[in-house]
């Protein structure tokens, strides 16, 4: 049960592109065909984090990110902010107590620039490597029942990804979740200094520790229903933190957290001020691509952020063909979109 929750999260939580696997080349489009769940794609959804409820407002930069990049994001200001929460699950009708959750935005900036992410509220990815990613898939899908016994084998971060799925805490709600960008990216200030950095998004609300066990019993849909209520009586907050690496340590390794002593800049806060129904919200049609970046951010030697763009391209590209499968909830005399 555990390997499949394991499983379930890492696959819905990245992909990865064509190129690293030679000669048996793996095609963005195998990638995503293979995270789909047993019964095939849900058409017109995305193929994976499909479950999720749109979000506006804010991020409001304090100036401290400004000596680490020259992006306008970090200096003070307010910049509107268009996001998703959402789980990690191929199936949109999943119950809300899957152990992995989700936060992707787009920051837009006055000079006409943009800056899009997509975290998630594990500590560290299962494994190291796009290959090992698609391995991990493949050993998942495998009939014979040691297959993902011996890629564990091979693989001890899955085993780590595991520990921390079966014992960290839940929350019964957004609001309480952080949110931590796994990916390594670069940082340029206006003097031409790099730092490679990672991202977090601490919650300012408490969080509340919930048993796993009555979260299943609650509605499936009640972290949707949550976040409705919370965001109507008042914005709900996350403090953004941008931490540093110290020479030496893994940029291109998302499985290997780095030590909680390096240093952090906590540069501004993100403001969720209204929440929409995903079926017409602004976040339908958006694709969180992570390499969507302003100047004064770039990759870095992650492989994962350009694998992550490829396939969701090519989530992308299916959803919207299959746009007549995906229910809306407003008529056409009331705005929807064609």
């Amino acid at each position: 049960m555990l390997i499949a929750v394991v499983v379930g999260g890492a696959a819905a939580a990245f992909a990865y592109t064509a190129g690293w696997l030679t000669p048996d080349r793996v095609t963005p489009d195998k990638v995503v065909s293979i995270l789909a769940p047993p019964g095939g794609p849900v058409l017109g959804y995305r193929r994976n984090h499909s479950k999720g409820i749109c979000f506006s407002g804010s991020f409001e930069a304090n100036g401290a990110g400004a000596a680490l990049s020259k992006s306008q994001f970090f200096t003070t200001g307010a910049y509107p902010v268009t996001g998703r929460f959402n789980l990690a699950v191929p199936d949109p009708k999943a119950a809300d107590s899957a152990r992995v959750r989700g936060l992707s935005i787009r920051v837009q900036t006055p000079d006409g620039q943009e800056w899009r992410s997509a975290m998630i509220s594990a500590p560290f990815f299962p494994v190291a490597t796009p290959q090992a990613f698609y391995a991990l898939q493949a050993a998942a899908h495998d009939p014979d029942p040691n297959a993902m016994k011996t890629f564990a084998a091979a693989h001890p971060s899955l085993g780590a990804f595991g520990a921390w799925a079966g014992s960290a805490p839940f929350t019964g709600s957004y609001a309480d979740t952080g949110y931590n960008g796994l990916n390594s990216f670069i940082f340029t200030n206006a003097q031409g200094q790099d730092a490679a950095v990672r991202w977090s998004f601490a919650p300012a609300q408490t969080p509340v520790t919930v048993p796993v066990e009555e979260l299943k019993k609650r509605d499936p849909d009640f972290l949707d229903k949550d976040i409705t209520d919370r965001v109507a009586q008042s914005p709900q907050r996350w403090t953004m933190s941008v931490m540093v690496a110290n020479p030496g340590d893994p940029t291109s390794d998302p499985s290997k957290a780095w030590p909680d002593d390096r240093r952090k800049v906590d540069v501004g806060t993100l403001i969720v001020s209204k929440i929409e129904p995903e079926a017409d919200g602004p976040c339908r049609d958006l694709n969180f691509d992570p390499t969507v970046l302003p100047a004064g951010i770039r990759t870095s030697d992650d492989a994962f952020p350009a694998a992550r763009s490829a396939a969701y391209s090519v989530s992308y590209n299916h959803r919207t063909a299959e746009e007549k499968n995906y229910p809306r909830t407003r008529t056409a005399t009331q705005g929807a979109k064609p």
